[in-house]
């Protein structure tokens, strides 16, 4: 033997037994875990895939050509039962498919050297080919994984661009959702889908308050700031207010009120009122009337600024000066907390903008999630804009929700809240609610007949009384956090014979979509009671009923099978897949109960605070969603002994067993993610949908936002891979054609072409965002910004406090 086919033989040898070892890691792996995971009735295919690699594994540490045949037979095998299990899907295919097709090429790069040392006969061009083949797809697969794989690619002409009439174009954002109804739409189109890539950065403004929590316990920069004529209005995550100068980011003044809660720092809007305007009356028939208020010649806080405050207060700004308003309750704040009882910081505060519905100021408040039985009311009030004076209450636990309290009363403890942000309708002086649920959230043991009526509903009153006008629930009895999360987008739906119709519509957690007719609260789309099944927690007031949204769209919040499980291996996945097939899942509702169950989309999940963007023109809504599965383990504990959470968010992050106080449990629960801190369900993990209303289908859904920030462990991936995200922030669209989203995972502020879901622009951000865009044209210049608030990505350690300012580059 020569020497060169001595260091051959070293080198084959070396190889194989290195091969060898790490396919015989995978195959033991995948026959233990298969093992399990056809105990629980999973499938078999990595129980006969791991015990055929073992045998290639140990053909290939002897060095025998028969390893790469062994071998091959089990990649065939894997090639067949891939888009068997997962379709043709992209990302499931690439879990499947690419680590085993990797050894394949390792595997027939020995087989020449093999066989020639076996049979003299290397035939090497043929397997040197096939190795190629298989690379050349793997490449190929590599460079997809950089471009976006549409859930529902839009398939049809694109809808044209309806220029702005120059009477209808927009003046101010002068609300959190731009309009009373919280459209998220703007009526300007200097900025459009052809010229948006000459967008760049016009000002930028830093706010003095930078967050200091990526979790979602501490502060978090929410906002969508106003713009009033020259001037833009923006809070700070402890309720610091500034104005700026609208063309330059210069600031004008601040107002600091360094607001502080244990848990939930964040501000995610305010609301504005000018007194030196004409009221709008409404016009439907048989209406309250607005009633007329007015501040005296010279006074200051003729035009004012309403923020909610952390610390359950309501406070008004003079917009002009940045001066408190002391004729507005105690010297400019309002106690929000009056009446409530025990309200100690962290049980209740305020993160919502307030509602100004014709003169009253509407506000709910966040009550803290699965703290205790004893916690403050959900109570609904309204306040005078001038003066402060609360002129109604609406108490959802009491059978006259609109009596006026007596002297040492307080109002219905635990009763469901709103956090959310409300709409107003002018025309009907009418405001729309989303409700949550009653604490304890998970366990519903003691609600009463009260909390079982506007529990996770929209509740509309009456904006000058408090009355109530109509209900509407979207699930009975919510045991899984549930809560109407969202501000309620009112719009004019369109009907089969071409007229529309006033209605209200929202997305919710559960990923369900609901229209209803504003006048009564009645669904215009299909709703369906369907069976569910029910747990075993005794006491428990289980629904064996639960609506259904069944003609609109369901998003992100489809039946998992364990064919929908993955990784970014095929380890991964099976880890997965055991986890899904040891849990109990029922689908959408399943119960909590004393086993570990599956809740998909979990509390965090579906879509969320953000909010839905509208296209009035071609009756089409916008929504972002997140998908991420909580599993949760109800444990009995005693009653009197246990202590009370802070109502933060690492409930949902695998702290071991909160006590439920006043429960007979605590609740184990967490994210439902692989060992790689991946979710453990197939991507995309957050997309953004345009919904056509008039068919009620989806027009496009694209995944949104890359692995560039994020990735295993916390360890950035910084590749752009479009897998698509969770997403926590709104959406905006406007009349030039495009959708602008900013709260994902990675630093971008992306628009979208309106009609077709193509990215058509992104921007670099210094840190993530959470903050909702907004749009307006300058009064003084005529230029069209576009506008984001960008302190932080959910789940992200980097933090700042930008507000920063786009404009075409021309």
């Amino acid at each position: 033997m020569s020497t060169n086919e001595a260091r051959l033989s070293v080198a084959l040898r070396a190889g194989c037994l290195v091969l060898g070892l790490a396919l015989l890691a995978t195959g033991l792996f995948f026959v233990i875990g298969g093992a399990k995971l056809a105990l629980l009735h999973g499938s078999a295919y990595f129980l006969i895939a791991g015990a055929v690699i073992v045998v290639s594994a140990v053909q290939f540490m002897r060095a025998k050509s028969s390893a790469v045949l062994v071998y091959g037979a089990a990649f065939i095998g894997t090639l067949i039962w891939a888009p068997l299990d997962a379709g043709i899907d992209f990302w499931p295919l690439v879990s499947r498919l690419m680590l085993p097709a990797g050894f394949m090429v390792f595997a027939l790069l020995t087989w020449p050297a093999l066989r020639a040392h076996e049979t003299g006969t290397p035939a090497a061009k043929r397997t040197y080919g096939f190795a190629a083949v298989i690379a050349l797809c793997m490449i190929v697969t590599f460079v997809q994984m950089f471009q976006p794989h549409p859930t529902v690619a839009f398939d049809g002409t694109p809808a044209p661009l309806v220029p702005v009439a120059k009477d209808h174009a927009q003046k101010d954002w002068s609300n959190y959702g731009n309009t009373p109804g919280g459209s998220r739409f703007v009526a300007l189109d200097q900025i459009t889908r052809d010229n948006v890539k000459n967008l760049q950065v016009a000002w930028t403004f830093h706010t003095g308050d930078v967050p200091e929590s990526p979790t979602g316990n501490g502060a978090e920069d929410q906002q969508t700031p106003l713009q009033i004529g020259d001037r833009i209005y923006m809070c700070t995550p402890h309720n610091n207010v500034i104005a700026v100068d609208a063309d330059s980011g210069k600031q004008i003044w601040k107002r600091e009120i360094n607001a502080q809660a244990q848990v939930w720092n964040r501000c995610r809007g305010l609301a504005y009122f000018d007194a030196t305007q004409p009221l709008t009356q409404p016009s439907i028939a048989g209406s309250t009337p607005v009633t007329q208020v007015s501040v005296a010649a010279g006074a200051n806080c003729q035009r004012r600024i309403l923020m909610n405050t952390i610390d359950a207060r309501l406070v008004a700004i003079d917009a002009d000066t940045g001066a408190m308003c002391e004729d507005f309750g105690d010297h400019g704040f309002v106690d929000l907390k009056a009446g409530l009882g025990d309200a100690a910081d962290p049980k209740y505060q305020l993160t919502s903008a307030p509602t100004l519905a014709g003169t009253t100021v509407v506000v709910g408040g966040r009550v803290a999630d699965n703290v205790q039985t004893d916690m403050p009311g959900g109570v609904l009030r309204g306040f005078d804009v001038i003066t402060g004076q609360m002129r109604w209450a609406f108490d959802p636990g009491h059978d006259d929700p609109n009596a006026r309290l007596q002297p040492g009363e307080t109002y219905a403890r635990s009763t469901p809240n709103s956090w959310a942000p409300m709409s107003y309708d002018p025309a009907m002086n009418t405001v729309f609610i989303p409700m949550g649920s009653s604490s304890v959230d998970l366990w519903g043991g003691n609600r009463t007949a009260l909390d079982h009526r506007y529990a996770t509903s929209i509740l509309a009153l009456d904006a000058t009384t408090g009355r109530e006008k109509w209900v509407y629930q979207t699930v009975h009895n919510d045991l899984w956090d549930f809560d109407i999360p969202m501000q309620p987008s009112l719009i004019d739906f369109p009907g089969k014979d071409g007229a529309t119709k006033p209605a209200v519509v929202f997305g919710t957690k559960s990923g369900q979509i609901f229209v209803l007719d504003r006048m009564t609260g009645k669904p215009l789309t299909r709703v369906e009671e369907r069976p569910v099944k029910t747990g075993t927690i005794p006491q428990e007031q289980y629904s064996k009923t639960q609506p259904f949204s069944d003609g609109m769209p369901t998003i992100g919040a489809q039946t998992l099978k364990e064919s929908d499980m993955w990784g970014a291996t095929p380890f991964d996945q099976l880890v997965c897949r055991l986890s899904f097939k040891s849990m109990r899942y029922d689908g959408l509702f399943t119960a909590p109960d004393t086993d570990v169950s599956l809740s998909f989309p979990g509390s965090l999940g579906g879509m969320n605070w953000g909010s839905l963007s509208t296209d009035p023109n071609h009756h089409v809504i916008f929504l972002n969603d997140m998908r991420l599965g909580l599993w949760m383990q109800m444990i009995p504990q005693k009653t009197d002994n246990a202590a009370a959470s802070n109502g933060g968010e690492a409930v949902n992050a695998g702290m071991g067993a909160v006590p439920l106080k006043g429960t007979p449990y605590a609740v184990n629960k967490n994210r439902f993610m692989s060992p790689l801190g991946i979710p453990c369900q197939k991507p995309p993990f957050g997309t953004l949908s345009a919904v056509d209303l008039t068919t009620q289908k989806l027009l496009w859904q694209v995944p949104v936002g890359t692995v560039q920030d994020t990735g295993p462990f916390g360890v950035k991936m910084r590749a752009k891979m479009p897998i698509g995200m969770p997403t926590l922030g709104g959406t905006l669209a406007t009349q030039g054609g495009l959708v602008f989203i900013a709260g994902t995972q990675d630093y971008y502020l992306r628009a979208f072409d309106s009609a077709t879901g193509k990215e058509v622009w992104k921007a670099r951000l210094p840190v993530g965002s959470q903050g909702g865009p907004m749009s307006y044209v300058s009064p003084k210049t005529g230029k069209q910004y576009v506008l984001i608030s960008a302190g932080g990505a959910r789940q992200s350690p980097d933090r700042g406090d930008y507000v920063i300012a786009y404009a075409l580059n021309r």
